[in-house]
């Protein structure tokens, strides 16, 4: 199982250079895990920089995958992995989810980057 966090999701959506790494991982939603909290960060952010309409294409993308709410269970997982690792509550909450689901991070975000089970690839 794969977890794409918000910043891989759009690399993707906005063919950067590091869109690589994480088009194989997205091409195969039967194996990727999608917390809502992504879908919240993404929504906001075309939506800011494009329109509603390229905002809820690119939701309906993500909603291929298995989404999964935040339950109270990942919510206090969250937490504790907040504390651990000084993560903002939005990285804390997809940590959670893809420790909850056994699933890799896959990541363009710097919070994570020397995390177990993370795929971690600097932005160019």
């Amino acid at each position: 199982m794969n977890v794409v966090d918000t910043s891989g999701w759009l690399a993707y959506f906005a063919g950067e250079s590091n869109a690589k790494h994480f088009a194989p991982v997205l091409l195969s939603p039967q194996k990727l895990v999608v917390p809502t909290v992504t879908i919240y960060e993404m929504f906001k952010v075309v939506l800011r920089e494009a329109n509603e309409n390229a905002a809820l294409q690119a939701v309906a993308a993500m909603q291929k995958g298995i989404v999964v709410d935040l339950t109270p269970k990942l919510a206090l997982a969250a937490a504790k992995l907040s504390l651990r690792h000084a993560l903002p509550m939005a990285d804390a909450v997809i940590l959670a989810a893809a420790r909850a689901y056994e699933a890799t991070l896959w990541t363009q975000d710097a919070h994570f980057k020397d995390l177990d089970g993370v795929r971690y690839f600097a932005k160019s």
